[in-house]
């Protein structure tokens, strides 16, 4: 499980495609893969993934054809960072939401804006998913958590206000108008609709 609360970004240091799967070599900032362990999970950009070995400030990951379907991984290049989070440990303070590093699929960007510092981003929801974004819900955005401010239920679009702290550790602020992004919902929310549309089809069937 994860917070949604990113430590940082690492930079991908090589990409080996063979048989539907995407080896990725990453480079993490120092110390930041302290005591890690072979078959420990890490979020990158909102992805969980598997530690299939380590040395020192490096770690490799092996992506399945399904989350490179799902996810923004695929596009990646070397050079580029990406958003990480090591797995939450019991007893440690939950300053986000509780994530599983599942991704529902891609939202994009539509426009962006800047005041005073701050950032607010509107995002195109993927059309299975925009009934689990709701006004002052949760998602998670490329592992980032965040508050969603409105919703345009016709357009399927919402928006997302970023302080210049999540900027300063994230990639959220290198985002521009048709980028993709990983999206994860609220898992709470997403049960509770799925729930409700379950019953109200059965009490229609009745």
């Amino acid at each position: 499980m994860f917070t949604g609360i990113v430590q940082g970004t690492a930079t991908i240091q090589s990409i080996h495609d063979a048989d539907g799967m995407r080896g990725l070599g990453m480079q993490f900032p120092a110390g930041a893969l302290a005591n890690i362990q072979r078959g420990a999970s890490v979020s990158l950009d909102g992805v969980c993934l598997t530690v299939i070995s380590s040395d020192g400030d490096t770690a490799r990951f092996d992506v399945i054809d399904e989350t490179l379907r799902l996810t923004t991984l695929g596009e990646r290049a070397v050079g580029d960072r990406l958003n990480f989070e090591r797995a939450a440990t019991f007893g440690a303070e939950i300053g986000g939401h509780l994530l599983s590093g599942h991704i529902i699929g891609t939202a994009t960007v539509v426009d962006r804006s800047e005041d005073a510092g701050n950032l607010a981003i509107i995002l195109q929801a993927p059309p299975h998913a925009a009934r689990y974004v709701l006004a002052k819900g949760y998602v998670a955005i490329d592992g980032i958590s965040l508050t969603i401010g409105t919703v345009d239920d016709a357009a399927g679009t919402f928006s997302i206000h970023l302080i210049p702290e999540t900027r300063a550790v994230t990639t959220i602020g290198d985002r521009r108008p048709g980028d993709r992004i990983n999206l994860e919902v609220d898992a709470m929310t997403q049960a509770v609709v799925t729930t409700v549309e379950r019953v109200l089809a059965a009490r229609d069937g009745q």
